[in-house]
């Protein structure tokens, strides 16, 4: 009984706890069926024994990606019913999706459920806190409670709230960029790009990019040197910053001096140099060159080597036994020193004592006898000779007088002789019957420099021909010839012959020819200064000194404003006060400019001529200023680093920027024989006084303009004519002389006078002429009025040397003569220039190309990179020192171009880094209008 009353009490019990249950899951049926969502669930049902729903995967954070939907699912055994709470409110049972399983291992079930939530829903709640969803699961025992998921709206702003910025830091410097991203949801990772590719910091412990976004070098290397980029990005967008550039730069640093160089002299005083270059290391990226001079020259002396030399014989010794005897020299007057050769010849010397009448080796009186005959039949004949010698040279005598009158016809020579006998070699022409009682005068020349120069020419080939003929120089230059088979012959001067010492009459000379020579040598004496003058402002502007090639540039802003000055620029033309020592040479005119008070504030440009050829190898170039006193003292060498001035040599000028005003010349200094000094041959021509005569006058003068300006001047003044467009002759210091002659006359035509075909002149006086133009004079005769056309070669050639030939082809008429221009570049029209006119780049383009490159760049494509460009690849620290470098290198460049304003090369330059873009319509023309900054190719710049 008891046992059947609990076993019918169990059911009753179970059946009462399954229809709570069955009430509670149709309330809750009812609840979720009905039209108000507001309506609670209830948070548990009545407990049955065994396990709460256990949550296998729960509703994780989302967010919502433009207008797409995300779905939240979840996932919990044992679960009879899983529902969404979002919230605080239930989601309609219509908007669940249940998936139901069994697990096969417990045998429990499975209930997985997903919802999706849209971007209206989340836009549309506004709380406290985001919009979250939570989900309820149930089982028989009760309810378990998954975590609370937020549901975001993804988005990723555009703008950097930071945008890295680029940086210039010394190598081994830190570099630090910072970056901070756009606002985001989720908020943005962030990644570094270093052109375009991405940084790695795991494998680069140099590199740290974990500090807060920040990219940190800790220490720089060139290869650091980049652009970076920021790179933001969420699930919604990726971002790139604008980027960075770094530069990476090395200031340059010297490198150890060289040794000295060995001394450039074998003998004698000469230099010796030692040189550093700035690689050290070189600069990069824009980094500061090297301060100081990269090479440095010191004077040296070499011991000349010295040839040993014998002294004088010894005595005789006394004669030996074997009729000898003996003498001896030692070679020690001087003996050889520093390398010097020693003596040639033999130091002991032995002869027979008795003159051969040695008693060993005579038999016979005989013989004694014999050898005393032969040597007075010897003396005898000597005798008769000298006799006979000297008799004849008494009987015939004729002489030639030869007076030089290169003081009055510019180097011509008269000599006076009469024809003695047929078949002389003196004689034009030996096959005509010569008349003997009538004496001609020869005009030929001397190649002279001064009237009053009596150096001996005996040397010379002027007398090449005659090679039987010796020359005997007097005082005044009074010249004996003699034939050396006879005696010495004189004859009368000529009363046509021109007298040679200044304090003389002029005798006989024909009032015509004596006023012309008169007029034309006061116009020689009298001739003043070149100078050139024009007041200058602000502005700035050039001056010019017209033929000349000496030209002075103004700058623009050198002068203060609302203050203008008269400024001039003169060549000196008398005689230099600079007198250059030894071999050194004045290779350009001695310039003034001034006025010497003016201070400017910024370096104007010189521009000098000069005859070098320039290579530093062979000349070393000085700059020389006078003092007030009237003293020359050294500038600097035009291959010194100095900041005080700067020097920029081309092959025919000397551009050289300056602060002061003064006199200035430039010397060169030949440190080998190799140095070359450009010579400009020129050949003028004119009628005589005599109407047969023609003279040719041929000049070797500095190749400068002011040189030549300075010979056509005295051949305007003497009626000369150019007959051949001049030619450049390169005379060598070797010590070699110079030689000029005449070839290929017609010779039925015209003849030369006798010992004037070829002329030969002295090293010293070519190599040392203090500016002043040699010219050697040729006179030639027509046989008949009627020719009037002249067609010969001059040959003017250095010994083991340079050789030019002139073709002369021209009418002696000078109404048939064909011009020849004396100047390419005639400036005479332009000796000043004020203002935008005077400069080839207009200002509002110089002020933006300052502008550019006085501003450092990251690339280093600054005011060195254009002085590069520019060929200016020396002393840059000159242009450091100035407040805008890139406005002096511009001066510079004015003053290198003021002929053939080369825009092109200068927009080639600017092109070649980089910096030009567009097209400048035509700068050439006065702007009235700020112009953009391009450049063309096609109009100049």
């Amino acid at each position: 009984m008891g046992g059947g009353a609990a076993r019918s009490r169990c059911p009753l019990r179970l059946r009462r706890r399954l229809l709570l249950v069955l009430l509670g899951l149709c309330s809750w049926t009812a609840a979720l069926r009905g039209n108000d969502n507001s309506e609670a669930l209830p948070e548990s049902i009545p407990s049955a024994p065994g396990t709460l729903p256990h949550f296998m995967e729960e509703p994780d954070d989302a967010y919502i990606i433009k207008s797409n939907p995300i779905v939240l699912r979840c996932k919990a055994m044992p679960a009879m019913q899983i529902f969404f709470k979002c919230n605080g409110e239930w989601v309609h049972q219509n908007e669940h999706v249940s998936e139901e399983s069994m697990d096969e291992t417990t045998g429990l079930k499975v209930r997985e459920v997903f919802i999706n939530v849209t971007r209206q829903q989340v836009e549309d709640f506004h709380g406290p806190e985001d919009y979250w969803c939570q989900c309820v699961a149930w089982s028989h025992l009760g309810t378990s409670k998954s975590r609370k998921a937020s549901v975001r709206i993804a988005y990723l702003r555009k703008n950097f709230e930071q945008d890295p910025q680029g940086k210039e830091v010394p190598i081994e410097g830190m570099i630090v960029l910072h970056c901070r991203p756009p606002e985001g949801v989720p908020a943005a990772e962030v990644e570094w790009l270093k052109n375009e590719e991405p940084i790695d910091s795991n494998l680069d412990e140099n590199i740290d990019t974990r500090a807060d976004h920040n990219l940190i070098i800790r220490q720089a290397r060139l290869s650091d040197s980049g652009n970076y980029t920021c790179m933001a990005a969420n699930i919604v967008a990726k971002r790139r910053s604008m980027s960075a550039t770094v530069v990476v730069y090395v200031n340059g640093g010297w490198s150890s001096w060289t040794e000295w160089s060995n001394c450039n002299a074998r003998c004698g005083r000469g230099w010796q140099k030692r040189s550093r270059t700035c690689t050290n290391p070189a600069p990069l990226n824009g980094g500061a060159f090297c301060e100081g001079m990269s090479v440095q020259k010191i004077t040296c002396t070499s011991l000349c080597p010295v040839d040993g030399n014998w002294e004088v014989w010894s005595e005789w010794s006394v004669c030996s036994p074997e009729c000898e005897h003996l003498r001896v020299r030692e070679c020690i007057a001087p003996p050889p020193r520093n390398g010097g050769k020693y003596c040639e010849g033999l130091s002991q010397e032995s002869e027979n004592c008795t003159e051969g009448l040695c008693i060993q080796d005579i038999e016979t009186a005989s013989d004694i006898a014999l050898y005393s005959g032969l040597g007075a039949a010897v003396i005898a004949v000597a005798v008769l000779v000298v006799g006979v010698t000297l008799y004849r040279r008494s009987q015939s005598e004729y002489g030639v007088d030869v007076i030089d009158s290169s003081a009055l016809t510019g180097g011509f020579q008269t000599f006076n002789f009469k024809t003695v006998r047929q078949g002389n070699s003196l004689l034009l022409n030996s096959s005509m019957q010569p008349d003997l009682t009538v004496s001609r005068t020869y005009s030929g020349p001397i190649c002279l420099q001064d009237p009053m120069d009596k150096e001996l020419m005996t040397e010379s080939s002027l007398f090449n021909p005659l090679s039987d003929i010796k020359v005997k120089v007097q005082s005044s230059f009074m010249v004996s010839l003699g034939v050396t088979e006879r005696a010495e012959y004189h004859a009368k001067a000529h009363s046509g012959t021109f007298p040679h010492g200044n304090n003389r009459a002029f005798a006989t000379i024909q009032a015509r020819n004596k006023a012309t020579y008169i007029q034309n040598l006061s116009s020689i004496s009298t001739r003043s200064e070149l100078k050139t003058t024009a007041i200058f402002g602000h502005l700035g502007g050039r001056l010019v000194v017209p033929n000349t090639g000496v030209s002075l540039l103004i700058p623009h802003g050198a002068i203060p404003e609302e203050s203008s000055w008269e400024i001039y620029l003169a060549i000196t033309q008398k005689e230099s006060s600079l007198q250059p020592e030894g071999t050194d040479v004045l290779l350009g005119p001695e310039v003034t400019c001034g006025p010497s008070d003016l201070s400017v504030s910024t370096p104007f440009a010189l521009t000098i001529p000069h005859c070098a050829e320039v290579n530093p190898e062979h000349w070393n170039i000085h700059l020389k200023k006078r003092t007030q006193q009237g003293k020359w003292e050294e500038v600097m060498s035009v291959e010194e680093e100095t900041t005080s001035c700067y020097c920029l040599l081309d092959p025919y000028a000397c551009h050289i920027l300056l602060n002061s005003f003064g006199t200035y010349a430039l010397i060169g200094e030949p440190i080998s024989d190799c140095a070359v000094r450009q010579l400009k041959v020129a050949v003028f021509g004119c009628l005589s006084c005599n109407s047969l005569d023609y003279n040719l006058r041929v000049y070797c003068m500095d190749n400068t303009p002011c040189a030549f300006q300075d010979v056509v001047s005295d051949e305007r003044l003497q009626g000369g004519q150019l007959l051949e467009e001049p030619k450049l002759l390169h005379f060598q210091g070797n010590t070699f002389s110079l030689q000029i002659s005449v070839l290929d006359i017609p010779p039925f035509l015209w003849r030369i006078k006798p010992f004037t075909a070829c002329q030969e002149v002295p090293f010293s006086r070519v190599w040392c002429s203090s500016q002043k133009p040699l010219h050697c004079a040729f006179s030639l005769e027509r046989y008949t009025p009627a020719t009037t056309q002249l067609s010969c070669k001059i040959c003017v050639r250095q010994v083991k040397g340079h050789e030019q030939i002139l073709q002369i082809q021209t009418s002696i008429l000078e109404s048939e003569r064909e011009t020849i221009t004396f100047f390419a570049q005639d400036d005479s029209n332009f000796p000043a220039q004020m203002g935008p006119k005077a400069f080839k780049i207009p200002y509002s383009i110089r002020q933006r190309i300052c502008a550019t490159f006085d501003t450092p760049n990251a690339k280093g494509k600054d005011w060195q990179m254009l002085a590069q460009k520019t060929s200016i690849n020396r002393n840059l620290s000159y242009f450091a020192t100035q407040s805008s470098p890139s406005a002096v290198i511009l001066d510079l460049w004015e003053a290198r171009h003021q002929h053939d304003g080369d825009l092109d090369s200068l927009a080639c330059a600017l092109e070649e880094i980089g910096r030009t873009h567009s097209k400048i319509s035509d700068i050439t023309e006065t702007e009235t209008e700020e112009p953009d900054f391009n450049y063309s190719r096609q109009n100049g710049l």
